[in-house]
């Protein structure tokens, strides 16, 4: 048996790195997060300004609704095709190089957009966006589980999730405000959208090349016992996700959970972005108002809610191990919203299609964050890396479809509600699919980013 002293020697070193590991996660949070939060917030930008572009882009380059529809979905298709190489260059070359690349390459091919003149330059641009963008998100997905062990991963996750609903409650105001720009310097106000928007990406992706820091044991900014400390637990994770998932990038995009959790995700991204590439002109026609900065205001209300309760769910699915029961019943919130948004919408009661609207995108942008841990606990490795860009970009099809559905079943019922319903239909068989596919439980281990100085309780 160990003697008095040895076994005090053990807690001593325990708890000096249970504090370490305290430290180096509350200084990665604050270092990491408000960057990447940037990123996402110019990248949801990026896809949402096409919905306050619309009218306007169609009406001065004789789009219709129906090709102004496959425009705003084959984004995803170029997305989709270059998903995994993009994310296993990323395990290659290290993240700060790699979202450099795709930043600077969308922000470009986005300003280039203020010069389309028909369907084919409409429908090249958005697919070359697509391949450009290609493995941001991912990127992002996979950069994080380099970072934080899977018991505080669905929180960073969310903080990271914060950048969807920031997008619209300052990018709705400001995308309007460009809108209203009509005329300044010989341009269009659609115009001033995509060249701004685009020139900011490309910047923020310069910023993030010096910024970024690929590896806790390359972080300058962490002591030498933190970079253990988080090195160490990040191993534990992987070793554990290693054992119980798909050996190799091969194997992972072969795996029947990763093909699960890719129908999933797809189903929820179907709700999303049949959303949002609508979300300005539903709001303005409930608002009676054209589309600028009066709509842009009212259409940020949804995302306000949205990020309040993407604040509080991580937080609590993290520190009571409720993901599954939480993840089902957000999709269940947002499948209602959606559908009671197009039925009140349709009777002409907005006070009541508003409320679904933010029901809908508080459930499911606070979903996400919780449903990307439960692949990242069957991957590690180069595995992770194409499993989690085989997800979205599977997922990313559902963006795809998203639009297109909408617009045929709006078509064939005659009913502006008829989409909406069909998205929320989606996001209910996503939620029966998690009951289907997610186990109970799921090992949940105390964060040391949780606990006191004093080390585990």
């Amino acid at each position: 048996m160990p003697d008095a002293a040895s076994l005090t020697q053990s807690l001593q070193a325990q708890s000096s790195q249970s504090q370490a590991l305290q430290r180096a996660g509350s200084k990665a949070m604050r270092r990491l997060l408000p960057f990447l939060l940037l990123m996402y917030v110019l990248a949801f930008l990026d896809r949402a300004n096409i919905g306050f572009a619309q009218k306007a882009l169609q009406h001065d380059t004789g789009l219709s609704d129906a090709a102004f529809a496959f425009g705003a979905g084959v984004f995803f298709v170029g997305y989709a095709v270059f998903e995994v190489p993009s994310n296993l260059l990323l395990h290659r070359v290290g993240a700060r190089l790699w979202m450099c690349r795709i930043m600077v390459t969308w922000g470009l091919i986005s300003a280039a957009m203020a010069w389309v003149q028909s369907p084919s330059s409409f429908y090249t641009l958005r697919f070359l966006l697509g391949v450009a963008e290609a493995g941001f998100f991912p990127g992002i997905i996979y950069y994080l589980t380099q970072w934080f062990p899977q018991s505080a991963r669905a929180r960073a996750i969310g903080v990271f999730y914060f950048g969807a609903p920031l997008a619209f409650i300052f990018g709705a105001p400001l995308s309007g405000l460009l809108i209203d720009m009509h005329g300044v310097s010989g341009l269009a106000g659609w115009q001033w959208l995509f060249l701004v928007e685009g020139v900011m990406a490309s910047l923020v992706g310069i910023w993030a090349f010096w910024y970024l820091t690929d590896r806790p044991e390359h972080a300058h900014w962490l002591a030498a016992d933190e970079q253990r400390a988080l090195a160490a637990a990040l191993r534990i994770d992987a070793g554990e996700a290693a054992e119980h998932g798909p050996r190799g990038a091969f194997a992972a995009l072969f795996d029947r959970r990763v093909l699960a959790y890719a129908v999933i995700y797809a189903l929820i991204q179907m709700s999303v972005y049949g959303v949002i590439f609508f979300l300005p002109q539903q709001v303005a026609s409930l608002a009676g108002a054209a589309v600028g900065l009066k709509v842009g205001l009212l259409a940020a209300v949804p995302w306000l809610c949205a990020l309040a309760l993407t604040w509080f769910v991580p937080r609590h699915a993290d520190r009571v191990g409720s993901h599954r029961a939480w993840t089902v019943g957000l999709l269940v919130l947002s499948g209602l919203g959606i559908a009671v948004s197009g039925m009140a919408g349709d009777m002409g009661v907005p006070l009541v299609a508003m409320i679904g609207l933010c029901c809908a995108a508080s459930g499911f942008i606070a979903a996400q964050p919780l449903f990307w841990t439960f692949p990242a606990r069957n991957l590690a490795g180069v595995a992770s890396a194409s499993g989690i860009a085989l997800i979205n970009s599977l997922g990313g099809l559902g963006g795809f479809l998203a639009p297109l559905l909408r617009a045929a079943a709006d078509r064939h019922f005659a009913s502006h509600a008829a989409g909406l319903e069909l998205l929320g239909l989606a996001s209910l068989a996503a939620a029966a699919l998690v009951l289907i596919v997610v186990p109970r439980g799921g090992g949940r281990r105390a964060s040391a980013f949780e606990q006191p100085a004093g080390g585990a309780n």
